[in-house]
């Protein structure tokens, strides 16, 4: 293998620029070129490519975001576009790909298998933390800390004016950063999209806490089936109309921000591991971290199923909220 290509593709998400930097580093150390395509799958199509060495990823394992640009791609979701882009790799004389992405990028990727016999090698980059073959995705961990910071000095506010506070999280399909924000900051609810009818147990359990507490923080995942943090605050003011509540949505902040140590070295590790997977022959596969080592997951069963809340984390909150 004489030449790479890495890209990151959809959400940006804080250590993908760490590992972008372990690729670029460990493929030059190995004798082999790398070229950055920039803008994810869009720029593959468009021909956005730039070779890379161990400058251009100077000072870049400490920042947020990605150097190389992402984006969603409507075109590669076409026959047209991925010919398209199989015609650039061709073009770039790319033996191999690591693409630094989530679930969308990683179907992509082996859809365009179909067609491509260049391999490609996943590292897993997205907050939510929702794919099958590693123990933790890459900006997983900071966008915890993100919004246990938040709530935090929210929680300040919340005690000062006797207040309900609904901070609404970001997780559509899976409710991972809802679950650990919530019992490491305390929340007195947590909604979810993994379970259901968990509105009315809040409301009941809202009753309970109004004799022991004045304050309160209810977490709310965006793809909970109670519809999002402002249809929570509705049905709370409905049943509790004395209740002084209000609603925050962190939204983007949590995808920002300088990565955690954990942050930096796992995906430094994911990166490492890529170039060595690639050079060993593996192709569509996800690099991952399983109990502190790394395992290689076939996309289809790392996009194909999301990994079952422990229930033990789901009693355990109606415990500590008491």
């Amino acid at each position: 293998m004489k030449t790479i290509g890495v890209f990151t593709s959809g959400g940006d998400s804080p250590g993908m620029n760490a590992c972008l930097r372990a690729v670029v580093r460990t493929a030059l150390n190995e004798g082999v070129s790398v070229c950055g395509i920039r803008y994810g799958y869009e720029g593959m199509i468009d021909g956005d490519f730039v070779n890379m060495d161990a400058r251009s990823v100077a000072n870049i394992i400490q920042r947020g975001g990605t150097i190389l640009k992402t984006a969603r791609s409507s075109r590669f979701m076409t026959q047209e576009g991925m010919q398209q882009a199989k015609l650039q790799l061709e073009k770039h004389n790319i033996d191999g790909v690591i693409a630094i992405g989530g679930d969308g990028t990683f179907r992509g990727a082996e859809a365009f298998s179909k067609i491509c016999t260049i391999p490609f090698v996943g590292c897993p980059g997205t907050i939510d933390n929702d794919l099958v073959g590693t123990d933790f995705t890459i900006g997983y961990d900071t966008a915890l800390n993100t919004v246990i910071d938040a709530v935090d000095k929210i929680r300040d506010t919340a005690e000062s004016h006797n207040r309900v506070f609904i901070v609404e999280v970001m997780g559509r399909d899976a409710g991972l950063i809802a679950l650990y924000s919530g019992i490491g900051s305390g929340a007195e609810g947590i909604l979810i999209p993994e379970t259901k009818n968990d509105l009315s147990v809040l409301l009941k359990r809202l009753g309970e806490h109004q004799r022991v507490k004045n304050s309160k923080i209810i977490i709310v995942a965006e793809g909970d089936e109670a519809g999002g943090a402002f249809k929570v605050e509705k049905a709370v003011k409905e049943t509790y109309p004395h209740l002084d509540v209000r609603v925050s949505i962190l939204g983007h902040i949590q995808r920002g921000g300088s990565p955690t140590c954990m942050e930096r070295v796992n995906a430094s590790r994911m990166g490492y591991s890529a170039v060595q997977a690639l050079q060993s022959g593996e192709r569509s596969v996800m690099v991952g971290i399983v109990n502190r080592h790394m395992l290689l997951t076939p996309f289809t069963s790392a996009v194909k199923y999301h990994a079952e809340l422990d229930s033990d984390l789901l009693n355990m909150i109606d415990v500590l909220a008491r």
